[in-house]
């Protein structure tokens, strides 16, 4: 039986945000659009879903921050021989150096699935197979709270009259937030550069870490500022094998309501259309049975525990 993994997904992970910080800009913000409304970019979602694969699951990830033996991050070319040694890059020939790098990196699930640019000694670029979107709050209220914090230490550099008193630093939280990533999974998008250089494609098993990943990988990750946010849903809609539907972005689709309950009923319309439901191979519905609140959600899905 052949583990390859040929059909296309399309679907949406729901991360849920309570008195925390998903994503912060590079003022320590939650990030927001100019019209107030925020949102988290994708590669906070691929960090988070990386970060799960290689501490739970053992798996090797190549864009991942790694640190030499003097705690400094290591450089590309840097990360890339820790992983498979030096002596791919004594290969003077560029077009095989080329080859030979690719064919390496693409023996890690990460890069396979979400791609990525190689910008060291030779240069490559991968359309991964999974293509994630910003995640939007679909929360009606996007109030954003400062709060002050103090460290039990003093700045040395205070040579005021404050320099004995303790340093003081400000924290920013999301009140409540529910952001909707879309995502889509096309194994045909990494087809050449399997080819080319003779490698499995997307496996069963990778599908396997992918699904496990947007459905845990955010709630593993348990740090200060984002202690309160967590995985709420993975909606997962697996077409047929020679299907060649494309589906709308389900961000737009999903409602939010004040009591918290995520309501399916725009997505449930999209894929009860004619021309829509006979593409369809399985529906996939991942959320905490009991707690989370699901109102017209699809019709068939089969409902599983995050």
């Amino acid at each position: 039986m052949s583990n390859s993994f040929k059909n296309r997904v399309f679907g949406c992970a729901i991360i849920k945000s309570i008195n925390s910080n998903y994503n912060a800009d590079f003022s320590h913000q939650p990030r927001t659009l100019p019209n107030g409304t925020v949102y988290a970019t994708d590669k906070t979602l691929k960090w988070s879903v990386r970060n799960y694969w290689k501490k739970n699951l053992n798996s090797n990830v190549f864009y991942s921050k790694t640190f030499d033996e003097n705690m400094s991050p290591r450089t590309l070319d840097e990360t890339f021989e820790s992983h498979f040694g030096k002596d791919i890059f004594k290969i003077s020939d560029k077009n095989k150096l080329r080859l030979e790098v690719l064919k390496s990196i693409m023996s890690y699930v990460d890069v396979r699935l979400f791609g990525g640019t190689y910008a060291g000694k030779t240069n490559i670029s991968i359309h991964g197979a999974c293509q994630i979107t910003h995640g939007v709050n679909r929360f009606r209220e996007n109030v954003i709270y400062s709060e002050q914090i103090m460290s039990p230490f003093r700045n040395p550099s205070e040579k005021n009259n404050d320099s004995t008193m303790t340093t003081l630093g400000t924290q920013s939280k999301l009140q409540e937030g529910h952001y909707v990533h879309h995502f889509s999974v096309n194994p045909r998008n990494i087809e050449d550069d399997v080819k080319l250089v003779g490698v499995d494609g997307i496996s069963i098993d990778d599908i396997e870490k992918l699904k496990e990943g947007l459905r845990k990988g955010v709630t593993y990750y348990d740090s200060a500022a984002k202690a309160g946010t967590e995985n709420e849903l993975l909606l997962w809609v697996q077409l047929k094998e020679n299907s060649k539907l494309v589906l709308p972005s389900f961000v737009e689709l999903v409602t939010v309501k004040d009591d918290k309950t995520i309501d399916l009923q725009k997505v449930a319309d999209v894929l009860t259309k004619e021309h829509v439901k006979g593409e369809i191979e399985k529906i996939e519905l991942y959320y905490s049975i009991g707690i989370t609140k699901i109102t017209n959600e699809p019709a068939n899905a089969i409902k599983m525990e995050l």
